[in-house]
């Protein structure tokens, strides 16, 4: 992107920092190098499905906005350099309070009964932070929701069992699949259908409908029920 003669460019060379460089087009000079935001790397995950980086620039009175591709904007000051995050770079943004009615009954009653509340709460960083399928394939309508491990922040994803309020913890403390422990690295997600078949990947017949969760330009995987456990099933690099 140029401006006033300065072409700022993002490498995307680097996994663990995204970083800014502004170059002088008449000089062909580097004028300066700022790191904008780091990615913490969890050793116990594969690392390039943490890697995040910038996706766009822009530059309004003065500022330098930058954009990555979780969500997140970012604004430099190009007198100072300094550099800001935005609390609204998300919609909603994570762990925003929902409302009551936004939630649903069968989650709602988990929460009631303690089975998520003592050592989970409900996270908002994604939108939406719920989805409704039947996981298991017994005809009931179950619930799939994002949460915290309390004592760690760990996130993952809670499933609740729509016939029985069973509660089934993957991610948040719990290790799952190449996932790992922490679902940080999420930035997606949504309902596979059981009817749909996964491109260039062998899945097994599935028992009722899956989550596909990702990273966008990354990997992604199939959470899926097996008629014992939920498992995990890589579909991508």
């Amino acid at each position: 992107m140029v401006h006033n003669g300065i072409r700022y460019v993002a490498r995307n060379d680097d996994g663990r920092r995204a970083y800014i460089e502004a170059w002088d087009i008449q000089a062909n000079r580097k004028l300066w190098e700022l790191t904008v935001f780091t990615n913490h790397i969890d050793p116990k995950l594969e690392e390039d499905v943490q890697w995040a980086f910038i996706n766009k620039l822009s530059v309004r009175d003065g500022t330098l906005i930058v954009t990555s591709e979780r969500g997140d904007k970012y604004q430099i000051d190009l007198e100072t350099k300094a550099i800001t995050k935005s609390d609204a770079a998300r919609s909603p943004p994570p762990d925003a309070t929902a409302h009551p009615h936004d939630i649903p009954a069968v989650l709602n009653k988990a929460i009631m009964n303690g089975l998520l509340a003592k050592e989970y709460e409900l996270s908002f960083r994604m939108d939406p932070f719920y989805l409704r399928g039947d996981f298991n394939g017994d005809g009931k309508i179950d619930v799939a929701a994002l949460v915290k491990q309390r004592s760690t922040g760990k996130l993952g994803i809670a499933i609740v069992n729509g016939a029985t309020d069973k509660v089934t913890i993957l991610g948040a403390g719990n290790a799952t699949g190449n996932g790992g422990d922490d679902f940080e690295w999420m930035d997606s997600w949504k309902i596979h259908s059981e009817d749909l078949v996964a491109s260039g990947t062998s899945v097994p017949k599935l028992h009722g409908d899956a989550l596909l969760v990702s990273k966008s330009e990354a990997a992604s995987a199939l959470i899926y029920w097996n008629g014992k456990r939920y498992v995990w099933l890589q579909q991508g690099d």
